[in-house]
């Protein structure tokens, strides 16, 4: 063994310097693979080891009013209890308006965390009131973004306040708060001074549990005490349920990114390996002449592999370790939340593995091949030699597939997702050999034709794509896939800027308003078309619970999830002008006028999950009292275009006797709607509006981020699939050599030689190219359609198209 390893490194030091490609491709998909993997463990890990803090307690009851005496003694018996009261509203800056999450909390939070502020003071000296001006502590995120700091003041409902403090850490942010609205702490006098707690306001009081009881023996107890309260109980159990489940897909879909990137790879290390070997071919058969078995042999070249893919493995594992420190440290800063560099030891373990794994299972067939080159060549030609893969190498790259396959499985923390990257690989594997076939059949065919013969540098060049040994398969599985992943990315991105650039502007209000009470309607419609409003449209929002289906109570189902979306309010409108701008995909809306029974439309997802069907009879639950509506169709969210995102929408009338806020949408120029937003925000400081310029503003950013990071992803696949190509160049060399010495030897002159290897390629090109034109816009359509909700309409191709021939 010890003379083996030795003849291997001599080997490997004299001409191992030839598998740069090797070591390259294996290099960027393992970094890939830790990286993604590195960074989903320690976010996972920081977020469910906070899921408490997260959480705000064991268990949480929200409610829309203060609780009873009688629960809140029932509670308080089995725990600590800290109530958290939430209210959504304008805050008033010299930069403009901005949506924020006010909070007023009581002496017990948080009950787990710590909540730390700058500078170093205590929640009541930030809230109190002080000159006869009460002080707020503000979100740094919020803080950044206004250029707010300790003695700024702003605007809240009816009073200005001062700001403080800023949050340094808060154990309960929640993760959507930097869209959705950012977190003001206030004290509940301030909040009651503030003018903003109306009928009208969406408040949410949130009672937060500590207790030693489990906490799903907690939630059965209450509901047992309860049976008729309405309120939704949820478990940081729970919570870190819906985290992990969120996460694993987020995960997922990074991770099989890395493993698609290593699976390019192993292309890049099958041709690496295969031309390294073929220029082994004279050493193997010499060592074959002189009595070396193929067992030793076979091993020498193993263990090359092994030195070198270990090698590169190793260094894949600690760039792609590096990466996931700097990702999670970022992270850390959105979410905070406590990451440990020790979670992603394990993940870069594993992508080690997998680089191993690939690099063997890719150079076995390759190893098997040149050692079964006869020792005869070498008193014949050495490049015109005959070689085949023995069928037993053929059974061990079987077993590596299987085991790759496996690992990919236990690895990938959504097994849904592990499952369907394994059958789009298969199936890519099948459809590929499918094109191929037909691509050589086409060329055979046209081969034959009178004016592809005339012209025998372009009949070489078609030749070559049907001959044994052609590079198409390899090109297009390399080149194609990674040219594929950037069509679709093109495209997408393509779509979604035309999209806000052009369809939102033209056919979105530029002002959406909440929480508009029934006296506030008049004075803010007359704001709006002072303002020179071109339209202006107007629902009401009122939130109720499903509570029976067809007579059947939705609590006494014994289906989990409609038990509990029996404990879910719905939002529920009027059709007001389709002021949420819905599609009906099942059913009609109902007759216009007068209808003797109400009649409803849901949304298709909560019909989804409800099992609703159209005719069924529906019952509602509004603050203890009830209605019932006939089913009559399933509408869908138009994506980007929705406003405010109804789950039922009723027909006129029956919802009068419960209407006490509404939503509104104004249609008009953004210069007219900072006008507007001002105007209202002195007349009813309870409204909350937000300017569609604002939103195009963030969903801009956002997209920016989601080039940058597809341009980075997509870059690498480019860069391992060039790499690839770099390799199939090199195990091409020798047989374009060998041809290209016959065809001269017989007469072919060196340009008409040079022009049929012009050809070759520009056909190999055309070829990939249109594969990834079809196969790309293939996956960006239907997830346009399906899962963004953008209208079938016209999706730009053009840039799939120049990216892809670029």
């Amino acid at each position: 063994m010890r003379l083996l390893l030795r003849l291997a490194w001599q080997d490997l030091s004299a001409s191992g310097h030839t598998l740069w490609v090797f070591c390259a491709c294996l290099a960027l998909g393992v970094t890939l693979v830790a990286s993604t993997g590195g960074l989903y463990r320690q976010v996972s890990d920081g977020l469910l080891a906070d899921t408490r803090e997260l959480t705000g307690g064991d268990l949480e009851v929200d409610a829309r009013s203060p609780l009873p005496d009688d629960v809140l003694t029932w509670m308080r018996r089995r725990g600590e209890v800290s109530l958290l009261t939430e209210l959504d509203t304008m805050m008033g800056t010299d930069a403009g308006f901005q949506i924020v999450e006010l909070q007023s909390v009581d002496g017990h939070y948080p009950l787990y965390g710590e909540l730390k502020l700058t500078p170093d003071i205590s929640l009541n000296a930030a809230t109190l009131q002080q000159d006869g001006r009460w002080g707020i502590a503000v979100d740094p995120v919020l803080a950044d973004r206004l250029s707010l700091s300790p003695g700024d003041t702003v605007d809240i409902g009816q009073i200005v306040m001062e700001v403080r403090a800023v949050i340094s850490a808060q154990p309960d942010r929640a993760l959507s708060a930097d869209w959705r609205g950012a977190p003001v702490l206030i004290s509940s006098e301030a909040l009651e001074a503030t003018g903003l707690m109306l009928p009208s306001s969406r408040i949410a009081y949130e009672y937060r549990v500590r207790t030693t009881q489990d906490p799903g023996a907690w939630e059965q107890d209450f509901f047992a005490a309860f049976p008729d309260g309405e309120w939704e109980v949820r478990s940081f159990m729970q919570q870190g349920d819906r985290v992990a489940e969120r996460l694993g897909q987020v995960a997922s879909g990074l991770l099989i990114i890395g493993f698609s990137t290593l699976f390019i790879g192993g292309l890049g290390v099958f041709n690496s390996v295969q031309a390294y070997l073929q220029g082994k071919l004279g050493t193997i058969a010499t060592l074959r002449a002189i009595g070396l078995r193929d067992r030793p042999l076979a091993a020498v070249y193993l263990l090359q592999i092994g030195m070198l893919a270990g090698l590169s493995c190793a260094v894949g594992a600690i760039l792609g370790f590096g990466i996931s420190l700097v990702g999670a440290a970022f992270a850390a800063t959105q979410v905070q939340v406590a990451t440990a560099a020790s979670s992603a030891i394990l993940p870069c373990i594993m992508a080690i593995a997998f680089g191993l794994l690939t690099a063997y299972t890719f150079s076995l067939p390759a190893i098997g091949r040149a050692l079964s080159i006869n020792p005869a060549a070498l008193f014949r030609n050495i490049e015109g030699a005959t070689t085949e893969t023995p069928r037993i190498w053929w059974i061990a790259t079987g077993i590596g597939t299987v085991a790759t396959g496996l690992l990919v499985l236990v690895v990938l923390p959504d097994p849904l997702f592990a499952l369907s990257f394994l059958g789009v690989v298969i199936g890519l594997l099948l459809l590929l050999e499918a094109i191929v076939r037909g691509i050589r059949a086409v060329a055979l065919t046209i081969d034959d034709k009178p004016a592809v013969r005339r012209r025998f540098a372009l009949r070489l060049a078609i030749a070559n794509l049907h001959r044994h040994g052609s590079s198409l398969r390899t090109s297009l599985l390399s080149l194609g896939s990674a040219l594929t992943l950037l069509v679709a990315c093109a495209t997408v991105v393509a779509t979604l800027i035309q999209t806000l650039a052009e369809t939102i502007p033209e056919e979105s209000p530029a002002l959406v308003m909440y929480d508009i009470a029934g006296h506030q309607r008049e004075p803010v419609v007359d704001i709006l078309n002072r303002a020179g409003a071109a339209r202006v449209d107007m629902a009401p929002l009122v939130q109720g619970r499903l509570s029976r289906v067809n007579g059947e109570r939705l609590a006494e189902s014994g289906d989990a999830v409609r038990q509990r979306e029996a404990r879910d309010e719905h939002k529920l409108t009027y059709q007001a002008n389709n002021i949420d701008g819905v599609e009906m995909i099942r059913g009609d809306w109902w007759p216009e006028g007068v209808v003797e029974v109400p009649q409803a439309v849901f949304e298709d997802r909560e019909a989804e999950q409800l099992g609703l069907e159209v005719g069924d009879r529906l019952e509602f639950t509004i603050e203890g009292r009830t209605f019932e509506a006939e089913l009559t169709g399933i509408y869908r969210q138009k994506g980007l275009q929705t406003r405010f995102w109804f789950e039922g929408i009723v027909s006129a009338g029956a919802l009068d006797d419960h209407i006490s806020r509404y939503v509104s949408a104004a249609y008009m120029t953004p210069e007219q709607a900072i006008k507007a937003q001002e105007d209202i925000a002195g007349v009813a400081p309870n409204v909350v509006s937000v300017r569609t310029a604002t939103m195009l503003k963030t969903a801009s950013e956002l997209l920016g981020k989601a080039l940058v990071g597809l341009a980075l992803v997509a870059g690498v696949a480019l860069l391992v699939s060039l790499l690839v190509l770099t390799g199939v160049m090199a195990t091409s060399r020798s047989r374009q050599v060998y041809d290209a010495t016959i065809l001269h030897s017989i007469g072919a002159r060196l340009d008409l030689i040079r022009q049929s290897l012009n050809m070759e390629y520009l056909l190999l090109a055309l070829v990939t190219s249109l594969f990834a034109i079809v196969l790309g816009t293939a996956i960006a359509v239907p997830l346009m359609i399906v899962q963004l909700k953008l209208p079938a309409t016209s999706f730009p191709l053009w840039p799939g198209l120049a990216t892809a021939l670029a």
